[in-house]
């Protein structure tokens, strides 16, 4: 009988986390989405959040040597820009990183440019990817190898989408592997 209630918590527990990663966990719906920063863009240079002020965003959180979702995410996320045609103009497509240990601003300019041409990619110290991925409510975990290999990590992490408003302030969530055209016709639902 134990091992059944056990295997029950753990199944709960999993399902649980499965939810909140892929983004349809809405906890406190009223808390506000998004937050300051100051990070570093895959140029080296250092960017704030206000910079994009003006533009809508699409923000997506992961990491380059994600091996499955982020290329997912960031392809669909491209596709959806590209079906826009020139209204995407008025969108900047982000890519925050939870991995500063690896991401450097290097990495990321070697890995947006596969991904979309305007894709900015954000990294900083541990403590500001801390609390931006706190303000967007998503959330990373280092998993480390099981070969022993310290550098061989790999991260759990959201793998939902947020589009923000040139205000700054949060209109929807997608969820991951959405299908890109469903993305831009909601896109166009605030853009248009």
């Amino acid at each position: 009988m134990k091992t059944i209630a056990k295997t029950a918590l753990y199944f709960i527990a999993g399902f649980t986390l499965m939810l909140v990663a892929i983004g349809t966990s809405h906890a406190d719906e009223a808390a506000p989405v998004g937050s300051r920063f100051i990070l570093n863009n895959h140029n080296g240079k250092i960017v704030m959040d206000r910079d994009f002020q003006g533009s809508f965003m699409l923000v997506a959180f992961g990491y380059t040597y994600c091996p499955d979702i982020c290329p997912t995410a960031l392809s669909n996320m491209a596709a959806a820009l590209d079906e826009l045609g020139d209204r995407a103009r008025q969108i900047v497509p982000i890519f925050i990183s939870v991995d500063p240990e690896r991401d450097t601003p290097a990495r990321l300019r070697e890995y947006v440019p596969h991904f979309h041409p305007r894709l900015v990619g954000l990294s900083g110290p541990a403590g500001m990817i801390d609390r931006v991925t706190s303000g967007y409510r998503a959330i990373y975990k280092k998993v480390p190898s099981t070969d022993g290999d310290p550098k061989n990590y790999t991260i759990d992490h959201t793998a939902s989408i947020y589009l923000m408003a040139p205000d700054g302030k949060f209109l929807v969530k997608f969820a991951h592997a959405m299908n890109p055209g469903e993305m831009a016709n909601r896109i166009r639902d605030f853009i248009d």
